[in-house]
């Protein structure tokens, strides 16, 4: 058996790279802290509340949480059972398939969320879009668009019953 040579990251490949590796790391962070220190839960569970939030009845069923995440059944399955106990997320059987668990963004996750969107928002638009020129916002678009394609090649991120309704 032959081993293949690699393929050497250029010079501006290896900074591009430096560079996005450094954004993957401290953004997550950078997002939990300020969650945290705002409302007191995670960016995490921030975000399964966003999720629920834009299907059409507030519910998607666990599994398609946790793909949505990239978060393994039991993560999700804590993580639920934490909004459960402040009463923002219910869980109930599907009524297709009763083998199915679904999660239910109640009323008061709602009202949660919605008081807790304006402060994300804000952080997004400063550690994100501030740094960059609209040209350059446009480019992220393009670029993370061509990077999803080549990890889910199937475009089954986000799940259908999760993805932005159209404006009409």
């Amino acid at each position: 058996m032959t081993a293949e040579t690699p393929r050497w990251l250029t010079a501006n490949q290896q900074a591009a790279w430096i560079a996005l590796s450094g954004v993957l790391i401290k953004l997550p962070y950078a997002l939990d802290a300020d969650m945290r220190g705002r409302t007191g839960f995670s960016h995490f569970e921030y975000l399964v509340l966003s999720v629920l939030s834009e299907t059409s009845d507030r519910t998607l069923s666990m599994s398609d949480l946790a793909s949505l995440s990239n978060a393994s059944l039991s993560r999700m399955s804590h993580v639920v059972t934490r909004l459960e106990k402040k009463g923002w997320v219910s869980r109930c059987p599907s009524a297709e398939n009763g083998r199915v668990t679904r999660a239910r963004l109640t009323d008061a996750g709602f009202e949660v969320l919605v008081d807790a969107a304006p402060g994300y928002v804000k952080t997004v638009q400063e550690l994100v879009f501030d740094a960059l020129t609209p040209e350059q916002q446009e480019q992220l678009s393009v670029i993370s668009t061509s990077i999803l394609a080549k990890l889910d090649p199937g475009g089954e991120w986000p799940p259908a019953a999760a993805r932005p309704r159209p404006v009409e």
